[in-house]
């Protein structure tokens, strides 16, 4: 039995409230839903576990600028980039593609079409977002910060109810 499939009370606990992530993923669907996936195992390794609030609004904001990256992004033969940074307060996501064109644009509330959300998903759950060229390369970074609930914060005991029942030994 690895660490993953262990029952909760027997995983690790992070030693540290801060941590960093990053690695590249396959310019499609499958390499978005990878990045939101691996991004949501860190979040409950750092202490923000699956069934707060925290990790959810955190995995729907890399689910979205992962597959912004994948669908107005992607450059054939080339990969995106996230990258998790969380300290004791914040949680901070960048995800980097190698296209150039294409500014990030939020659609407005009554835009009637099916898509085009994403980013006004993104800027009603993160407290900060907005997007820079790529550093050494073409491309753009889009990244948002998520402030984190001051009793939800890795450095503390997680507010989440269910997740201290789990802890307790069974």
């Amino acid at each position: 039995m690895n660490s993953e499939t262990a029952p909760p009370d027997r995983v690790p606990q992070p030693t540290s409230p801060t941590g960093h992530f990053e690695m590249r993923f396959s310019s499609t669907a499958r390499g978005a839903r990878l990045a939101r996936r691996l991004a949501g195992q860190r979040l409950d390794v750092w202490g923000i576990p699956y069934d707060c609030d925290a990790h959810h609004a955190l995995t729907l904001i890399v689910g979205e600028l992962a597959a912004n990256a994948v669908r107005h992004g992607r450059v054939p033969g080339r990969d995106f980039r996230l990258a998790l940074v969380c300290d004791a307060a914040t949680v901070r996501i960048e995800v980097t593609d190698t296209r150039t064109e294409g500014v990030p644009v939020v659609a407005t509330p009554t835009d009637l079409r099916d898509t085009g959300r994403g980013l006004l998903l993104v800027e009603h759950l993160a407290d900060r977002w907005d997007w820079h060229p790529r550093r050494g390369g073409p491309g753009k970074t889009v990244w948002a910060e998520y402030v984190l609930p001051a009793a939800g914060r890795p450095a503390a005991a997680p507010s989440c109810p269910s997740s201290t029942a789990a802890a307790a030994p069974g």
